[in-house]
């Protein structure tokens, strides 16, 4: 995949994926993900209505005039996008999978972190973990899917390429190492899962509360359904005939998991670029 044809994937991403990142979804980036303080910006002239705390008292002294101080946030925060490519990812419905949706919110979280002078770094993890350095906008973009595409998770043109094997995962051990090591005081995680395959119960928890963390649990109907009157194909299945087919239950029986106000659904069946928003805001 060169240059050219990764541009025109960047361009495409944009132009039907993004058109309605305003500055609705930018203030939500700027207040759910703080920057480390406050720097002095100017001053202005004190006006009705302004903040009292904020006058200048030697400048008023000086000049008999009153100023008060104005602020902007220091950002250069960096994003750290941890992205799970377990298999049961890869389910979806209408031809969009839980593993697609992930992909579009870290291109989205790409697109908006330019605007607020942020990086976005990736942590794709699957048998191995690919670490996708920090950027942000079009070229943030462009480095993320070439590096898929070199690590045979996206084709040539931007799609999700599906396994018919898929590699043994990395254990909840490493995963979580990943997860800790990159946590600290200027980074933010976002988890994008389906928390079938990933961490486990008590890794989660350990997590789970930290405030820089923020977890979001992609479903699809399947992961929902009641009951599983599905017949998957399989190519090989313990203890039977090659080619047979056998139920799967592909769903976490943990309630708790489902029901915690820590982890945020995303459903793929919904428009969950703008339920992301929403749940940031």
């Amino acid at each position: 995949m060169d240059l050219t044809e990764v541009r025109k994937v960047v361009s495409r991403i944009k132009a039907t994926l993004f058109k309605n990142s305003n500055n609705y979804s930018i203030g939500m980036l700027k207040s759910h993900f703080r920057g480390s303080g406050l720097q002095f910006k100017e001053h202005q002239v004190y006006a009705l209505g302004d903040e009292v705390r904020f006058i200048d008292w030697k400048l008023l002294a000086k000049t008999a005039t009153p100023y008060i101080k104005t602020f902007e946030e220091e950002r250069n925060v960096e994003i750290t996008v941890v992205i799970d490519g377990s298999p049961t990812m890869y389910n979806g419905v209408d031809g969009t999978s839980k593993l697609q949706a992930a992909l579009e919110l870290t291109c989205l979280l790409y697109i908006l972190a330019r605007e607020t002078s942020d990086q976005v770094h990736v942590l794709f993890i699957a048998d191995k973990v690919i670490n996708i350095p920090s950027k942000s906008g079009e070229e943030g973009i462009a480095i993320f899917i070439s590096t898929l595409v070199k690590n045979g998770i996206l084709d040539s043109e931007g799609k999700i390429i599906i396994k018919q094997d898929f590699p043994e995962m990395l254990e909840d051990k490493k995963k979580m190492g990943q997860v800790l090591k990159h946590m600290g005081r200027q980074r933010e995680l976002v988890v994008l899962s389906d928390f079938n395959d990933f961490l486990d119960k008590e890794s989660l928890h350990r997590v789970m509360f930290q405030k820089k963390i923020h977890l979001f649990k992609l479903i699809s109907p399947l992961d929902e359904a009641q009951s599983l009157p599905f017949l998957l194909y399989s190519k090989e299945s313990p203890g039977k005939s090659k080619g047979a087919h056998r139920v799967f239950n592909l769903k976490r029986s943990d309630e708790e998991l489902t029901t915690n106000k820590r982890i945020k659904n995303l459903r793929i069946e919904n428009r969950y670029l703008e339920e992301f928003i929403k749940e940031m805001l």
